[in-house]
């Protein structure tokens, strides 16, 4: 069979690469050195016009289904990486057959856990991976998604605000149904339970875990934090006829966790005068989409609420409380973020996402007004953040300039 690509690629130069050498000896001049998570196949990275794209070497069976069930999970805009491309009938320089790639886009900003916890972890470090980890899943079986093989090396991970945002990377055993099965939700956070566990000890034998962490701990801390988020979303609430401002607060509690109530389920408890109230909660991202009609900007859901805070705050000292919000947020953005991001010197905004890069300016600025008693302003704390922060902070930007 000749060699063949499928997909969507935006780039007409892949099918240029040299897909007739093994992955793993592929010259150095086409890859990026780029932070690698765990995986049972060979990954690389190469860049094309100024884009990069994560390759995986893979059966073409596994490399076509995977493909799939990437291309759905970004059809129900679930958090997973972008797939491009599937190339099949590779044979090397004597005719022999080698295994067909997956390629799909590299997540911009984003980093294995291995990398975020690069050096001793903290536990408070641990946790916001945890949550994240927690919430992904969450927001997964809401879709209908089994994965199979959740653990910490099947993800990225973004930073968001204090927080971060995970993201799927190998969906290679995964299941999409209309409806997860409580068997199959149950089983899934048993094998999460296993995976996390044994990285754990993992990262404990290579001495990377603080002493004050107990592998088993984390790992029950996961299921005990997706359990108590699943009940959240999912359960029934009974209330008083007479309560149904409870059912406003269930709406909002929803709300603060990110996500958005399409419709609600009432109905009345037999033999009682009490009512049963079950949320169809259907999307994530309630901050996010919320800025993004406001500004344009699209950035993780933490970051979008730190920055809709700071709108609201600039609203109220600008005396603008009566003003319509869309008109309140295009001068936020003239004068507030944008001259923020732009007082960064152009060759170190590659650091961070420009969202990132606010929402630590605005936490610099916190720091320093507390120490001076006063507020100090946004321009000096740019300026302060810049030459005692960023300064040191390693380039987490994946698209890497051309040289």
């Amino acid at each position: 069979m000749p060699l063949q690509l499928t997909g969507t690629p935006s780039d007409p130069d892949l099918i240029r690469l040299p897909w007739d050498v093994p992955l793993e000896r592929w010259p150095d001049h086409h890859l990026v050195s780029l932070p690698r998570g765990i995986s049972r196949h060979v990954v690389r990275f190469a860049r094309l016009s100024g884009r990069v794209y994560a390759i995986k070497e893979i059966s073409e069976y596994y490399a076509k289904r995977e493909y799939r069930l990437l291309w759905d999970l970004n059809r129900l805009d679930a958090p997973s990486v972008e797939p491009v491309a599937v190339v099949t009938g590779r044979t090397d320089a004597d005719g022999e057959p080698l295994d067909s790639a997956l390629v799909t886009q590299h997540l911009q900003f984003s980093l294995p856990y291995r990398a975020v916890m690069s050096g001793t972890v903290r536990p408070e470090t641990l946790t916001r991976l945890l949550d994240a980890l927690a919430v992904l899943l969450v927001r997964l079986h809401l879709t209908g998604f089994y994965w199979g093989d959740c653990s910490l090396s099947n993800v990225l991970f973004r930073r968001d605000a204090g927080s971060f945002a995970a993201y799927l990377v190998d969906a290679e055993t995964g299941e999409l149904h209309p409806m997860i099965s409580e068997g199959q939700r149950l089983h899934d956070i048993d094998l999460a339970h296993v995976n996390l566990f044994g990285e754990m000890l993992d990262l404990q034998a290579g001495e990377l875990l603080h002493s004050s962490i107990d592998p088993e701990e984390v790992a029950d801390s996961v299921c005990a934090r997706y359990h108590r988020l699943w009940g959240e979303l999912t359960s029934d609430e009974i209330i008083d006829e007479v309560d149904w401002h409870r059912v406003d607060q269930r709406i909002r509690r929803l709300n603060d966790l990110g996500f958005d109530v399409a419709e609600m389920m009432v109905r009345r408890k037999a033999g009682t005068g009490r009512l049963v109230v079950r949320p169809k909660v259907v999307d994530a991202g309630h901050h996010q989409r919320r800025l993004l009609r406001l500004t344009g900007l699209d950035v993780e859901e933490n970051q979008a609420r730190r920055l809709l805070n700071d709108l609201d705050a600039f609203r109220v000292a600008r005396g603008l409380r009566h003003e319509d919000e869309a008109i309140v947020a295009h001068h936020w953005l003239a004068e507030v973020f944008q001259p923020t991001v732009e007082a960064v010197p152009a060759e170190m905004r590659r650091k961070l996402e420009p969202a990132q890069l606010f929402h630590e300016v605005l936490d610099h600025r916190w720091f320093m007004s507390e120490k001076a008693g006063q507020d100090v302003g946004l321009p000096a704390s740019v300026a302060s953040y810049v030459k005692n922060v960023l300064v040191h902070k390693p380039d987490e930007k994946a698209l890497i300039s051309e040289e």
